[in-house]
């Protein structure tokens, strides 16, 4: 099967590869944009490599997931202090609001000119301004990712800016950035690593390349995920959790998502709901719906014995089947404490809401079948 496969520039993995991204932002620039989250330990470190190497440094940080808004003054902010090389530290929503801004400060315009669903949807014509992508959560994979989610509250909704231009000049993958992590965090960032693993290997747009990554990666997650959550600690298992999020960003960007996240867009957008959590609550009863309508509508589907060697890959028992994966994972869920949708304020009187938006989210075109409105109903019921 023929297929296209892009990832940025140049991947740096491994503990101490920190250390790196100073020298590689000197060489890119010398006026530097440091978006962080609100960890000013974690970002007056950076702050010091980064002035060491000749830079001039300006800090912007993101409070939450990044909105349109968020990114319409950030850009203002960085064209103003002359920027010309964007570095990101911390989770996705650091990493996704320094790829817009890096859009944003070679493209002409505003945020909504480029957005799906809610703005313009009009290509980025220019490549970004130079972009280096710091992960220190191992879940999103977003450092190798060519989308950046962006909120729209007014919209109760979440669009993505989409383009290879939003692929990272330079991702570096350091897992002593984990270590501190505390152990919910660890379990919904890494919960997400696991659904962006499993849903690009059974997606119709799964190839011979993503599947090697994902394979791979779900055989780590499921041995290190529990000992991660366990032990923070545990360098063996941090490193194992920022290589399986590592591979699942390689896998959807390729490959593509499905239900969980097809739903994870419009709960976020809708409710005070942290992306991880939301996929947390989501995955198990997701592929349940889907391994049902499957084994009714499409029992030929290649997508089915997927299932099943996803459940081999996480419990290490060569006669899993996909039963016991959903088991596995509800399980971990469980063990984790993963709250259900209903802390954050979902009931049953919003789903024929969200069922209806993520039937239409980008992320649905993925998913092995076409649910209908009930099974989109029942995951939803399920997941509350």
């Amino acid at each position: 099967m023929p297929f296209e496969f892009a990832t940025a520039a140049r991947i740096v993995f491994g503990e101490g590869a920190a250390s790196e991204v100073a020298p590689a932002a000197a060489a890119m620039g010398r006026r530097a944009l440091l978006v962080t989250g609100e960890r000013a330990d974690r970002a007056a470190a950076f702050v010091r490599a980064l002035e060491a190497a000749g830079l001039t440094v300006s800090q912007f940080r993101v409070s939450g997931e990044p909105s349109i808004d968020t990114i319409a003054t950030g850009t203002v902010y960085a064209r103003g202090e002359g920027c010309d090389v964007v570095v990101a530290v911390g989770g996705g929503s650091a990493i996704d609001a320094g790829k817009a801004l890096a859009a944003m400060l070679t493209n002409p315009g505003e945020p909504l000119d480029y957005l799906e669903v809610v703005g313009r949807g009009q290509p980025l014509r220019q490549p970004s301004a130079a972009f280096i992508a710091v992960p220190t959560t191992a879940g999103t994979g977003s450092e190798v990712t060519r989308n950046a989610v962006l909120a729209a509250p007014e919209r109760g909704v979440k669009a993505s800016l989409r383009s290879p231009h939003l692929l990272p000049r330079l991702a570096v993958v350091d897992p002593e950035l984990t270590l501190d992590l505390p152990p919910a965090l660890t379990a919904s960032t890494g919960l997400d690593a696991l659904t962006q693993l499993i849903e690009p290997y059974v997606s119709v747009r799964a190839n011979a390349m993503t599947d090697l990554y994902a394979v791979e990666g779900l055989r780590t997650a499921g041995a290190s995920l529990p000992r991660a959550w366990a032990n923070g600690g545990d360098r063996d298992a941090r490193s194992g959790m920022c290589w399986a999020s590592l591979l699942g960003g390689l896998s959807l960007a390729n490959a593509g998502l499905g239900a969980v996240h097809g739903f994870a867009a419009p709960v976020g957008g809708m409710f005070p709901a942290p992306h991880g959590a939301v996929c947390a609550a989501l995955l198990a009863p997701a592929i349940a719906i889907n391994v049902e309508a499957l084994r009714r509508r499409a029992p030929e589907s290649r997508a089915l014995g997927r299932y099943d060697e996803v459940a081999r890959l996480l419990t290490g028992k060569s006669h899993a089947t996909a039963d016991d994966g959903i088991e596995w994972i509800a399980a971990l869920c469980r063990r984790f404490e993963i709250p259900a949708l209903r802390a954050y304020g979902v009931t049953a009187n919003d789903t024929p809401l969200l069922a209806s938006r993520a039937a239409e989210a980008s992320s649905m075109k993925g998913n092995p079948i076409k649910l209908t409105r009930e099974e989109l109903d029942e995951i939803i019921a399920r997941a509350i």
